[in-house]
């Protein structure tokens, strides 16, 4: 929701003209232009002579007009106006949404100084971020949790590779691309068992507990008054509090977490106590103001609670539940005689008195102003927000404020015959002079003793500057051995994390899995991260190798980069899978289970080459020279290409190239059915004839097909494999075809 112009709806009979009795709808069309430009002097007019000239107020325009007015900063008469629809119907708080995003409008240029918020845009953060941490109290981006914005406290690397605090990833998506912890979604017919609780990650627990030793600390015990919070614990959850804040260089959201667990254990006036706290050193901190909001509810100082709750909405317009909470109290302490009390308000503000309410008869006495800087009153250095007068030349003290900007004034009863006073609900601003004492309200706040808990730190002032650490780790902390792997004893490169917590190169790993499925370290049974095949680098590891260890990471690389160029070489220790006999352009199924077999897959894969030799068990006949690699055979090689014949040689060639296929399509139609049946399902349909022999250096792709069908002994296929002469392989395959054709049995 934005602080600005709102929609004006019709009201009902709105349409008709001013000779039917209603308002004119090409008057209220140019009110609704004027109030959406900013014109709200304007569209209180033109409200003001529709409601004129009609016989009886119309509740909609009435609404409509003290919109207008607050929107302009004539809050007495708006009040007015909002009291006259009242009287017509009950007013809901809703209706007040206006009156108190200008009242919030007010604060936020005269009090706070903050700069006005541009047309259409909302001005603030989503209604969560509001209790987000201040500044001073975030950790550097790197070692934040996606999720709670704070320093990450027990660090769980899910599946996806991002890390997270343990409370925040057990409910299983991460708070960065959004994906479930577990790889793969349970079905219907095979629900997944409860996920176990995730494990810390051992590498970056490790350098937390190292780089941010006591601010580490603070997080844990925060963490765990936040469990015993949950469990209704509170005063263990608060002891907690307690020793987290003697520990935090920060303590702004800690005193702020604090304050709101008093407010649940109903110990008000210690809430409030760390609630002036936040707000007198941090005024523009949503949360401050929150949390005092709360404290002054619980103590029924619903004046004070207000001016808080506007202050939560002057500082972050989309906060809703603060906007609505202010219209409640508003309904309730301007127009109580209409009953908009106490059944509209829910918890936790529904404990309220209305000892301070402005009566019907009231409203129509007071005029207001837009406060404007007061030089005539000696030694005022602030503005005021507003000024109720009686008429515009006499002014009050109504709205004037103490010499802190955030640590407010509750006004004296003012108005004569015992008149109840609005109170202090937007007093905000000092004013030398000013012929005025505090209020009862405000001595108890001053006089209020810092308990023995909070540190005198606390109680004075919270620095502005203060930071939980450094953008930057010292350089005397950072060591690269808390980077190695354990496997290769070298600087992780693409880190994974399992999931029992432990880091490892990704090619160390999957080496690893290779021949075991169980963790290098821990021995824990990794079936299912196996299984998925989806190893995640670990993101935050990575990145801090990448910002720290910039040099030992470019010689890793380096490292890693001369493996791959030398995997790559397909002439010198080419990879050779020992088992059988393989044909150009023809597949030559494999089932790979042997682990070394697995690594040299997999490396030719890594390399880009995507290849491999193969030769039989028993031959090692093609290779210059022969080795092994990580357990696999190696083979320095040359490559064999058919040579090429022109003129009347490749005429020959092409005749001889479309008999033999003639003829070994004749074979291969004449055999029995079954046997042609497993031919097919093992090696597919025979390879059409190409209309260019020696457009393919190795030659025709269906008499490899043919070679490797034929019932050849290896040592025969060998012989044609080896030849270099497209002429002479046919000639040889024609012999074969020739041979089993005549000892086919009839």
């Amino acid at each position: 929701m934005e602080l600005g112009p709102g929609p004006c709806a019709l009201p009902a009979g709105a349409g008709a003209g001013s000779g039917s009795g209603g308002p004119c709808s090409e008057m209220l069309q140019v009110a609704e232009e004027a109030f959406r430009g900013g014109n709200f002097e304007l569209a209180a007019e033109i409200y003001g002579s529709e409601l004129a000239e009609l016989p009886q107020p119309e509740r909609g325009l009435c609404l409509r007009r003290a919109d207008a007015l607050a929107r302009a900063g004539r809050m007495a008469e708006a009040l007015d106006a909002y009291g006259v629809a009242a009287r017509l119907a009950r007013l809901r708080p809703e209706e007040l949404r206006e009156l108190a995003e200008s009242l919030a409008l007010s604060i936020r240029d005269k009090e706070l100084r903050l700069p006005p918020l541009p047309l259409g845009s909302s001005g603030g953060g989503a209604e969560g971020e509001a209790l987000g941490d201040p500044a001073c109290c975030r950790p550097p981006e790197l070692f934040a949790c996606p999720l709670c914005r704070r320093l990450l406290c027990e660090p769980v690397t899910l599946h996806c590779g991002h890390t997270h605090c343990r409370r925040c990833a057990e409910p299983g998506d991460c708070g960065r691309c959004h994906r479930a912890r577990r790889p793969a979604e349970p079905s219907a017919a095979q629900p997944q068992p409860p996920a176990a609780r995730p494990r810390v990650n051992v590498v970056l627990g490790n350098l937390l507990q190292k780089w941010f030793g006591a601010e580490s600390r603070a997080r844990r015990l925060r963490a765990e008054g936040d469990e015993l919070r949950e469990r209704q614990e509170l005063p263990a959850a608060l002891e907690k509090y307690d020793q987290a804040l003697e520990m935090a260089s920060c303590k702004c959201s800690l005193i702020a977490q604090r304050a709101e667990l008093c407010t649940s254990m109903k110990n008000y006036q210690q809430a409030l106590h760390d609630a002036d706290i936040l707000c007198r050193s941090k005024p523009h901190w949503p949360a401050g103001h929150y949390v005092k909001a709360k404290a002054l509810s619980g103590l029924e100082r619903t004046e004070e609670a207000l001016k808080e709750f506007l202050y939560c909405v002057a500082l972050n317009p989309e906060w809703s539940s603060m906007k609505k909470e202010a219209q409640k109290i508003m309904c309730e302490m301007f127009f109580p005689a209409f009953e908009n009390v106490h059944d509209s308000l829910t918890a936790p503000f529904s404990s309220r008195t209305s000892h301070t309410r402005l009566k019907p008869a009231f409203l129509s006495s007071i005029n207001t102003q837009s406060a404007a800087e007061d030089s005539s009153i000696a030694g005022s250095s602030k503005d005021t927000v507003f000024r109720l007068t009686k008429n515009p030349s006499q002014e009050s003290d109504v709205f004037r404020s103490t010499d802190s900007p955030t640590s407010h004034n509750v006004l004296d009863r003012y108005f004569e015959d015992s008149k109840k006073s609005l109170g202090a609900i937007l007093s905000n601003l000092p004013g030398a002079g000013l012929k005025r004492k505090l209020s009862s309200d405000m001595r108890d706040i001053q006089s209020l003793d810092v308990p023995s808990k909070i540190p005198k730190k606390d109680a004075d002032v919270l620095p502005e500057n203060a930071v939980v650490a450094s953008s930057e780790i010292p350089t005397t902390l950072v060591d690269a051995s808390d980077f190695e792997c354990s496997l290769c004893m070298r600087l992780f490169y693409e880190p994974v994390t399992t999931p029992c917590g432990h880091t490892f190169c990704l090619k160390c790993l999957e080496r690893c899995l290779d021949h075991n499925p169980h963790c290098p370290l821990c021995k824990e049974k990794l079936s299912e991260f196996l299984a998925s095949r989806t190893y995640k680098k670990t993101v935050l590891t990575e990145e801090l190798i990448v910002r720290y260890l910039p040099e030992e990471l470019s010689e890793r690389k380096k490292v890693y980069e001369e493996e791959m160029k030398e995997l790559s070489n397909l002439n010198k220790d080419v990879p050779i899978f020992v088992c059988t006999m393989a044909f150009p352009t023809i597949p030559c199924p494999l089932h790979v289970f042997e682990p070394r077999y697995r690594l040299m897959i997999r490396r030719c894969m890594e390399t880009g080459t995507k290849q491999f030799g193969m030769c039989l068990a028993d031959e090692l006949k093609g290779v210059l020279s022969h080795g092994q690699r990580d357990g696999y055979n190696t083979a320095n090689i040359e490559y064999l290409e058919d040579k090429k014949v022109e003129g009347p040689e490749y005429e020959e060639l092409v005749r001889l190239h479309d008999s033999v296929y003639d003829q070994a399509v004749a074979w291969f139609t004449s055999l029995k059915d079954n046997m042609k049946v497993q031919i097919l399902n093992h090696f597919g349909s025979m390879p059409g004839k190409e209309p260019e022999p020696q457009s393919n250096p190795s030659g025709p792709a269906w008499y490899w097909w043919l070679l490797a069908v034929l019932p050849l002994e290896n040592r025969a296929q060998l012989a044609i494999l080896a030849m270099t002469s497209l002429k002479d392989r046919l000639i040889a395959i024609r012999r074969v075809l020739i041979f089993v054709t005549r000892k086919r049995p009839r």
